[in-house]
């Protein structure tokens, strides 16, 4: 059992989390044992690009793009408050629990901006990584699944709103510039849903995917918010299945108590959508491992 989608810092600090851009000794190990009495016995861990320093070149100020200026200056001041970690000190972090023998995989959560991933691309070239997450936090200067702008659902519409966010997840899924799409219908998050399923915009999608040899996570953290379910939708999902877009187990945790939190229903999930297999992956080369049952 694995999960490929874990943080080591919270965005917030957490009583017992390490300072910013700290990575102290027994971290990873809190990870793996919090994990382990779960019966999930790989972890990928997956930091937010943006919130490392040595991004900063590479995303440039995309907030400036953004017409509405309090959504503008709501993802300036978050990017800068947020941008606390370093990408080396994460690596070497990883790379050495890896040494030590743990059972870890070195990731990175992609923050996806159509306009700047050539150059984040260059960026992280030199980087030995196992693989590689991408999502979509932000559609324009929006930070769509920021609880302090979740506003603009209703300002734009949810029908609208929707429709934005997927068009830049299709162009992401085409893209071919990561391996793994995380939290693919994370605008459902606060619960701002269209009245029905939209099932067109999952299609371009699920054939964006299937056409560039990109997986997707089955993740639990949607049943820890509003939503109520995990990404993506059991419809979504299907549709995935039904194409052949592989998948990869996901919690999203920000803290070592939440690693393999919700497993069984990830599981159950891709299960009931037809999967029987979950992906792993070692030097950005995937290999298939069967579901528990």
């Amino acid at each position: 059992m694995s999960d490929y989608h874990l943080h080591l810092h919270p965005h917030e600090p957490a009583e017992g989390g390490p300072p910013p851009g700290e990575y102290p000794p027994g971290l990873i190990e809190s990870y793996v044992e919090a994990a382990a009495a779960r019966g999930v016995d790989e972890l990928g861990f997956t930091e937010h690009l943006y919130r490392c320093v040595e991004s900063e070149e590479a995303l440039g100020p995309f907030w400036e793009r953004e017409p509405r200026r309090d959504l503008a200056e709501h993802s300036e001041a978050f990017v800068r408050a947020d941008r606390n970690l370093s990408l080396d000190a994460y690596v070497e972090a990883v790379v050495a629990a890896k040494d030590r023998g743990l059972p870890v995989k070195l990731g990175l959560e992609v923050d996806f901006f159509p306009e700047t991933i050539d150059s984040v691309l260059e960026l992280l070239a030199p980087y030995p990584w196992d693989f590689l997450i991408g999502s979509v936090h932000w559609v324009g200067g929006w930070a769509l699944d920021s609880s302090a702008v979740a506003y603009e659902y209703d300002r734009r519409g949810v029908d609208r709103a929707w429709e934005d966010y997927f068009e830049v997840e299709v162009e992401l899924a085409a893209s071919g510039t990561v391996d793994v799409l995380a939290h693919v219908d994370l605008p459902k998050k606060y619960g701002r849903r269209p009245a029905d399923e939209p099932i067109e915009l999952y299609r371009k999608v699920v054939e964006a995917a299937k056409a560039s040899g990109t997986a997707v996570e089955v993740s639990s953290q949607g049943l820890r918010k509003p939503a109520g379910e995990v990404y993506p939708s059991p419809v979504f999902l299907a549709m995935f299945a039904e194409a052949g877009v592989p998948i990869t187990l996901a919690s999203d945790a920000h803290t070592a108590d939440e690693a393999g939190w919700g497993h069984r229903e990830v599981v159950e999930a891709a299960r009931a959508a037809g999967y029987t297999t979950r992906l792993g992956f070692d030097a950005r080369r995937r290999y298939e491992v069967p579901l528990p049952r």
